[in-house]
Parts: structure tokens; sequence; C-alpha cells
């Protein structure tokens, strides 16, 4: 049954629980997507309770801001507070495990576990995007002009979902499957909120990469997974740092899968991350 979490600035946030176990929280990617993990929650449900959200101004919750980290952190100690957890393992992909990582290292007594999956590690951006958008524009599925074009201009809502199922598509390795794969996440069909995406990648560029962030991540005594699809596009070097970084970190690659590893090695994923659960939750 969905739930409404409001927060303590009294902005509405929609959740979900499911299945039965340990206590999951589950950060979504983006910034500015919605909750896309509703899969990986059927995979952990003999293991894990989990706790899907929204994030301000994203899907289902209400569009409003402020938006920035810091106030994104707060959100999901809501959600915590919300299910009446006092400790929980975390679960975040891609934007969503940056979140995670940030909100462990600000309140590591709440967190038994963090699990990292497709993030893009600590170092500053500028270390891995280049490589990574001349591989987005290879691997973009059907009309590259097309996606380039739509990139390159403001777009209505139906060009918007447009262009997010072209660019989605190069996060998949199966490319006979990639478009199949790109529409199913863009439906439904919720809307990207750019003001959130800009605000916060405008953050991280700030705010990754730095010094403190390393020495915080070295100081973290929390038991971390990183999981990776070996064929993201996005340099999976990006991770090292972070992986060097945390003092009690496993990794596990699966080879043949791409920036949502669960949707093409579905068994992989949920053997390491159950086995992860197990131990820490």
């Amino acid at each position: 049954m969905d739930e409404t979490i409001v927060t303590d600035d009294g902005v509405r946030l929609w959740a979900v629980r499911s299945g039965e176990g340990r206590p999951v929280v589950f950060c979504h990617g983006g910034p500015g997507l919605w909750d896309t993990l509703e899969d990986v929650a059927g995979l952990l449900s003999g293991v894990a309770a989990v706790h899907r959200w929204d994030q301000r101004g994203c899907g289902r919750s209400q569009r409003l801001g402020p938006y920035s980290t810091a106030r994104t952190v707060a959100d999901l100690d809501a959600v915590r507070r919300h299910f009446g957890l006092e400790t929980m393992v975390l679960l975040g992909h891609s934007w969503g495990a940056q979140l995670a990582l940030r909100y462990a290292l600000d309140h590591p007594d709440r967190v038994r576990g963090l699990i990292y999956v497709s993030g893009t590690g600590i170092d500053p951006a500028d270390t891995w995007r280049e490589e990574y958008r001349l591989r987005l524009r290879g691997a973009v599925s059907g009309d590259v002009e097309r996606w380039a074009e739509l990139e390159s201009r403001e777009r209505t809502a139906a060009e918007d979902r447009e262009f997010a199922v072209l660019q989605w598509s190069a996060d998949f390795a199966d490319r006979d499957r990639a478009m199949e794969h790109a529409e199913r996440m863009a439906t439904p069909w919720l809307g990207v909120n750019f003001e959130c995406n800009a605000a916060l990648n405008a953050e991280g560029k700030r705010d990754w990469g730095t010094p403190a962030l390393r020495e915080a991540c070295a100081a973290l005594a929390v038991p971390a997974l990183i999981v990776d699809g070996a064929e993201d596009i996005r340099p999976r070097r990006a991770v090292d740092s972070l992986e060097r970084a945390l003092p009690d970190a496993s990794r596990v690659s699966l080879p043949g899968a791409g920036h949502l590893p669960w949707v093409e090695d579905p068994e992989g994923f949920r053997a390491a991350v159950s086995a992860f659960v197990a131990r820490v939750g």
C-alpha cells in the first residue's frame, strides 16, 4: 500500500513497503527521476523488507524544493523514522548510490550496511565524464542523430520521454533488447524534474573529489558492497577510488550487464545482494 511521508518542512513524499525480512531502504537514481527499483524489491522479497520512495520533487512525491544533498539526506531520514527503523541497510543506484553514501557518512550509526550499485565513485566527474559521453553516443540505440537533436534544444513533455528512452537504451549491454528495457523504464512516465537535476548535479561538481570526502570515506566503519555491471558505459575505474577508500568494502562485477545490472543478470545480482543483507542486516 502506498504511504505518504511528511518531511520536517512539510513536503509530502511517496513511499511503499514490501516483502519481509531485514529492513532495506532504496535510493533511486537521477537526480530528478523516480523510483524504478520495483524489480529489485521483487528479487529481495524473501530476504528483505524493502522500503522504496520517490525523492523530493520527483515522481509521485510533491514537486517542491529546495533541492540539495543535505535536504535529500534529511528526507531519507524522514523515511527511516516514518517506518520506525532504528537502523537499516541502504541500497542506492546510480545517483542514489551517491546519496546512500552521503547518508552513511552523516549517520553511520543508523546504517547497518551500504549497497552501492552502479555509482560513479568519489573522484571529480571530469576524470571519467568525457569517456562516458563518447560511449553514450556510440551506444544509443535507434536514431543517434535524433537523440543529439533532442539533447540540444528545449523539448515538449512527449519529447522528454522520447529523449530519455533513447538515452537510457545505452545503459544496457544487450543491444538487441536495449530499447525494450528502456521503454519499460519509462513506463509509466512520471516526468523528469530538471530543476532538481541541475541543482544536485551542480552541488556534486563542487563537493565530490575533495580530500575531505576521501578522509570521511576512509573513516566509515560501515560494511559496503559495491555492485557493478561490467558493461556499464560509465567507466568502472571511476569507482576504484571509493573501493580503495572504504575500510570494509567488497565488490562484485557482473559480466554482460550494464548500468541496471539486475535487469541483465538478475540471479547474479540477487545472490550478491542477498548474501550481503543476510550478513549485515
